[in-house]
């Protein structure tokens, strides 16, 4: 407010760039102009986000909000501490929204299962979260920096064992947090008033163009980084340090007892009931909720990856065909197969999945960047891997062959690891032992038909 008076005068300690020759830097002659360093006076204040004229509500208009969000979440806090404390009620266990929202209580009805996912979702599905953020940050971006992202990602992928991902994940939220500052400081960049170019940008003998410096994610006074994208990073970060937080909570007693576990045990060993009732003959809407469920996202899931393949025509889309036509050639036999076979074979899609999506944006330097010189001399790899530039703002004028993005690889992405999930523990029983129930009650029958023949046969012989 204090930088509104008149007496400050910007024009009086603005920074005047001279502008650089045409053999001296590699901007374009109409670049030159739309430089930050050379269309105008460079206000030294304005790199520390301080500006003339500016109206004063511009400048608090963010940090009112987070007042009135932080006075908003006192007051729900201290009335629900003062209520309880009023008549005599116990702190919720396990910072539960629903009291009876438990795991005991889930497969009850409707009401009782939507209490238990309001209170424990992220408990139980906060790891399949993460890697849907995590792929959303991979499609939105396609420049260098989400190809670190790809690589952690697969290297969560492939532990596949929650505790092996448990012991790598403080190292993931370390990676990120600092790949978060990171990116900020690239998007902050040298402050103008300096009159100091970056080094990619002094000479035209460095083959770098502005398409390029684009899509390395580095700073530069012509086309500065896009400072939206960090807020995805941020939102995968949130997701990720509320899972390190479950990975500790899954291993109290308390949240055992009120969530359930999360662990990777396959089967419910003899003698342990089976915490899962038997909803195929679908008692309650819930019952029929599972059953639609579990009975045709394998069928979902093959129409998705066939839509994935059958889009677009390449060498990516090829791959999503075979493994739709695989599943296809054995369909509900692949359901009577041991619950470790099946989540290989989701394992291997999801892994494919992520692989394409990370090759896609490897291959954004060509689609994006060199896209002139593809399209004279290489057209036949744009039609090989389906090459789309898929991100506004490399080029002025927009080109006639443009693409899905990864909207449908990231749905695809979310019906893997939900597939996944539902062959995993504590979720359903494997269908194995239902068909070997199935079997022993047909054994059982059998067993009570022969025995009332010998019966009959034998008051025969008397007679």
């Amino acid at each position: 407010m204090l930088y509104q008076l008149k007496v400050v005068n910007p024009h009086e300690y603005s920074s005047n760039c001279t502008e650089p020759l045409l053999n001296s830097t590699n901007l374009q002659k109409t670049e030159i102009k739309q430089s930050l360093l050379y269309r105008g006076p460079v206000d030294p204040a304005n790199w520390f986000g301080v500006r003339k004229g500016f109206p004063n509500l511009g400048y608090i208009q963010n940090h009112l909000q987070v007042l009135l969000l932080l006075v908003f979440e006192a007051i729900i806090y201290r009335r629900q501490e003062h209520h309880r404390r009023q008549h005599r009620l116990a702190p919720l266990p396990a910072q539960a929204v629903f009291a009876d929202g438990t795991r005991q209580r889930l497969d009850r009805d409707l009401l009782s299962c939507f209490k238990y996912f309001v209170n424990f979702f992220f408990y139980k599905f906060g790891l399949e979260i993460c890697f849907l953020m995590a792929v959303t940050v991979i499609g939105q971006r396609m420049n260098f920096m989400v190809i670190l992202h790809g690589c952690w990602l697969v290297a969560i992928l492939t532990r596949r064992h929650r505790g092996a991902i448990a012991r790598l994940w403080p190292n993931y939220c370390l990676f990120l947090a600092l790949f978060l500052l990171y990116q900020y400081l690239l998007c902050l960049g040298l402050p103008p008033a300096l009159c100091l170019d970056y080094p990619w940008r002094w000479s035209q003998a460095i083959p770098m163009n502005s398409a390029l410096i684009k899509w390395l994610y580095l700073p530069d006074f012509f086309r500065t980084p896009n400072s939206t994208n960090l807020i995805s990073d941020f939102l995968l970060l949130l997701c990720a340090s509320q899972q390190w937080q479950v990975f500790a909570a899954e291993r109290s007693e308390e949240w055992q007892h009120m969530a359930g576990t999360n662990t990777d045990r396959l089967e419910v060993p003899q003698g342990e009931p089976d915490p899962v009732p038997n909803f195929i003959y679908c008692r309650s809407y819930l019952d029929m909720l599972k059953v639609a469920v579990f009975r045709y996202l394998f069928w979902l899931v093959l129409v998705v990856v066939f839509v994935t393949g059958a889009t677009r025509i390449s060498v990516f889309g090829l791959g999503y065909l075979l493994a739709c036509f695989y599943l296809l050639l054995f369909g509900p036999s692949l359901l009577q197969k041991h619950v470790q076979a099946r989540l290989v074979l989701w394992d291997c899609l999801i892994l494919y999945n992520v692989t394409v999506i990370i090759s896609k944006n490897m291959l954004s330097l060509l689609s994006c960047v060199f896209v002139e010189q593809m399209q004279s001399n290489f057209c036949w790899v744009i039609q090989l891997f389906s090459l789309v530039c898929t991100v506004k703002g490399y080029y002025d004028r927009e080109w006639s062959w443009g693409g899905q993005g990864h909207a449908v690889g990231g749905a695809q992405h979310a019906l893997l690891l939900g597939s996944r999930r539902a062959e995993g523990p504590g979720v359903t029983p494997p269908p194995c032992r239902g068909f070997a129930l199935y079997n022993a009650a047909n054994l059982k029958s059998i067993d009570l038909h022969r025995k009332a023949e010998e019966k009959s046969l034998a008051q025969l012989k008397r007679q």
